[in-house]
């Protein structure tokens, strides 16, 4: 019998829509002779799963199963897929492993940890790993932009402390721009993160683990036609994605190195994609993404692609790695 998988998508994020691409790339990348996957949406309270004659039903969360011609159905793993808020943040995974369903990323530590950019960056410092010069903002703070300026230097970025894609980001150049830019991040979260720019080469590295093996793929450079790598360069091809990263050999090492210490660190499971910034030939943590981007044209399946891998053959080794 075929494994219930359910691809679970969507959140409480302005990421909604991206997450969403994500599980339809997922569903077109999964094994349909070994599994019968099923698309789960989820937006606050509103589970509802999506079934093959495209009618949706409610998912009942007390076990996360759903009714199909009068029948319980449940489920055997959840493919996780949602970009911030609750499947980026360890909630979700709280919740699956109370019921006891595998699923296919970090667990609650390292999800949370990861999700909350300042914390993760930090503890990564103290381990050796190169950031960006930062500080955190809460809603009460009473610093003002001059102040900002002055730690963090200028430019900088400024962005929600647990959003992603770029939603709510700025590059601030003047200390009259910082305002403006902390309230436009802080409608994405509770929590702003001000970090010092740094100018350099970016590149990106996915991987991922299994009992049997770790494999870590090609880099992929990130060449942005705008202002930095914001929303339009990511998803509406203002950029160039280079696979394999134009660097050399001993570099490309590097940061695979880099990455997989990372990955270890945090004890990361399934597909996880660090970002770096080598500036002077280092190379310097900027994000770690636990539920990265699954279309046809995002960063992993590009990797899998330039490893010579197949991203079917990948994703039923994460999910045959749980059992």
């Amino acid at each position: 019998m075929k494994r219930k998988i359910a691809i679970v998508a969507g959140g409480d994020s302005s990421e909604y829509g991206v997450s969403l691409k994500s599980a339809d790339g997922l569903y077109s990348f999964m094994d349909k002779q070994r599994y019968e996957p099923y698309i789960v949406v989820l937006h606050g309270a509103d589970w509802k799963v999506k079934l093959s004659s495209g009618e949706t039903v409610d998912i009942d969360k007390n076990d996360f199963s759903f009714l199909c011609e009068g029948k319980k159905v449940l489920f055997d793993f959840a493919y996780i897929t949602i970009h911030g808020i609750p499947g980026e943040s360890g909630q979700l995974q709280g919740y699956f492993d109370m019921l006891r369903l595998p699923y296919s990323c970090c667990n609650v530590l390292a999800a949370s940890l990861t999700c909350h950019k300042f914390a993760c960056n930090h503890f990564l410092h103290g381990f050796g790993i190169p950031i960006a010069k930062s500080i955190l903002l809460h809603r009460a703070d009473e610093m003002t932009p001059e102040q900002i300026a002055e730690q963090v230097g200028l430019p900088c970025f400024v962005k929600s402390n647990t959003g992603g894609s770029s939603y709510g980001c700025t590059k601030v150049k003047a200390v009259e721009q910082m305002a403006p830019a902390v309230d436009k991040a802080f409608a994405e979260g509770e929590e702003v993160i001000v970090e010092a720019f740094m100018d350099g080469t970016e590149v990106t590295c996915g991987m991922y683990q299994t009992k049997e093996k770790t494999v870590v793929f090609p880099l992929t450079e990130v060449v942005t036609h705008r202002e930095y790598f914001d929303y339009e360069a990511k998803y509406r091809g203002a950029s160039d994605e280079i696979t394999p990263a134009r660097i050399d050999a001993s570099m490309t090492d590097n940061v695979q190195q880099f990455a997989r210490k990372i990955y270890q660190l945090i004890g990361c499971h399934g597909l996880v994609r660090t970002d770096f910034i080598i500036v002077d030939g280092v190379p310097h943590v900027m994000d770690v993404n636990t539920t990265p981007g699954m279309t046809a044209t995002s960063f992993i399946p590009q990797q899998v692609r330039a490893a010579g891998l197949n991203i079917t053959d990948v994703l039923t080794d994460i999910i045959e790695d749980s059992f």
